[in-house]
């Protein structure tokens, strides 16, 4: 579903990406770990379309990037920093309004399905700025599943939340990944990358240093191998 290679990126003189290589199969989970400044939030936002790379192929859902990206949207579902919300419109009217935008067929009983997926059906009439930010949070992860995406990405969807949100997300996370989708999510949490995740792939210096499958190695074991491909 997405394959990458030899993917550059610069700002000005400064590269972030450099010759990256990185390949996800249809219905994989991968988590993608690195410090702060490596790449990642760059990297998805280049899957997202949403930046141009300087040089490299990048090839999603079979369409090639940056020339096809009206048809790569179509088959995206996105979840940044930011959570794209309205907060002065009801939970319901946020995903009516971005049903609209996509063309959803059947939207009442799409709306209905994704409003008990993420949790917040009973509070689906209630305004967005009365939610807390775990409740925005799975929100919008409903507004990026709602038009049954193929690949979905995710930008460390658990900044912030305490530890009750971060489990129920967990669980959004993992239902979304049982229905076949590809997922890739960005992430500082080794632990909760390696329980949710197929596989890891570790950015450092602007390329994928390590990658392993989360069956391979237990979570002492990625965090060690984590340390070592990212040391200065």
């Amino acid at each position: 579903m997405i394959k990458v290679r030899r993917l550059v990126k610069t700002f000005g003189p400064k590269p972030v990406l450099r010759g990256l290589d990185f390949q996800v199969s249809k219905g994989e989970f991968v988590a993608l770990l690195g410090p702060n400044g490596a790449g990642k939030t760059t990297f998805l936002r280049i899957l997202a379309t949403l930046s141009r790379p300087k040089m490299g192929e990048v090839i999603v859902a079979g369409h090639q990037l940056p020339a096809e990206a009206a048809a790569v949207r179509r088959r995206l579902g996105v979840v940044s920093h930011q959570p794209l919300l309205y907060g002065d419109l009801s939970a319901e009217q946020n995903l009516r309004f971005y049903g609209w935008m996509y063309g959803v067929g059947e939207l009442d009983r799409r709306i209905d399905e994704v409003l008990h997926l993420i949790g917040l059906n009973p509070r689906r009439r209630d305004l967005v700025r009365q939610f807390s930010r775990g409740m925005q949070q799975r929100l919008a992860i409903g507004r990026a599943i709602l038009h049954r995406p193929d690949i979905l990405l995710f930008d460390e969807p658990h900044t912030g939340l305490d530890q009750e949100a971060a489990a129920m997300l967990d669980q959004v996370l993992r239902e979304i990944a049982s229905t076949g989708r590809t997922v890739v999510m960005t992430s500082h949490d080794i632990s909760r990358a390696a329980d949710l995740a197929d596989r890891v792939d570790i950015l450092s210096k602007g390329i994928i240093t390590a990658s392993e499958s989360t069956d391979a190695l237990d979570p002492i074991q990625l965090t060690e191998l984590y340390r070592a491909v990212t040391r200065v």
